[in-house]
This record gives C-alpha cells, structure tokens and sequence, in this order.
C-alpha cells in the first residue's frame, strides 16, 4: 500500500496556486502525502473529513479566513490535536499573537522562510508529537 511509506499527511490550506503547487510538489518529493485545500471553507471541511497529521495554514484566503478556520479546528474535538503552521503574509505581531492564542504551534512569513525551512519545521513538529 502506498499510504504506508508516507512520512504523513499534510494539509496545505494556501489560495496563491502557485506557491500551493511548489510546495506541495516539495512536500510529496520529502515523503508526505499532500492534501490541498485553496480556499478557507475547504481547509475547514478537509481537517474534519481527512483527520491530517499537520495542518500549514494561510491566514489570507477565500470564504474563510486562517483565523476563522484555525477557531473551527481547535473548537472541534475531532480535530483539536491537529498541530497547525500559520504560513502568511503577514508578520504582524498582533497577528502572530492571534495565531499562537488560537492554538496555532508555529508561525512563518512567507516573505521570511525558504521551502526547504517549512518542510524542516513540519518534519520537527511531526517529530516532537511522536515521542509524546
């Protein structure tokens, strides 16, 4: 089975098709198996529907913003636990306190990080939570 050789399932909740498409690819080519949603609403209906290992989240998309999603998942039990990575374009410290106070674990600016940074971050998150 397929399934079994990846390193787990991530959530890539990103509305820029571009940066979605190149990072995805980078994930899938590190081992994860990529679940891509562009727009708010379908970030919060796939987390509950696909259960990922890890969430990255735009705070700026469609329907629904991060903010508004990362509140529905950390409100519902069934996706509580899922640890989310804030990955936006804004680098406010307002909105990086927003971020971590809704449960977000980690944050990045995308103007600030390389891919290969974002896929080191997941892989360590993924890391921590299993020894727990």
């Amino acid at each position: 089975m397929e399934e079994a050789k990846s390193l787990g399932r991530i959530l890539l909740a990103e509305d820029d098709k571009f940066l979605s498409t190149a990072l995805g690819d980078k994930l899938t080519r590190e081992g994860f198996t990529v679940i891509k949603a562009l727009n708010g609403l379908e970030a919060a209906a796939k987390a509950k529907l696909e259960k990922p290992d890890l969430i990255l989240l735009d705070l700026i998309m469609p329907q629904k913003t991060g903010f508004e999603v990362l509140t529905e998942i950390k409100l519902e039990p069934s996706t509580k636990g899922i640890p989310v990575i804030v990955l936006s374009n804004l680098g406010q410290e307002t909105d990086i306190k927003k971020a971590k106070d809704l449960g977000a674990v980690d944050y990045l600016v995308k103007s600030d990080v390389e891919m290969k940074t974002v896929v080191e971050k997941v892989k360590a998150e993924l890391a921590r939570r299993a020894l727990k």
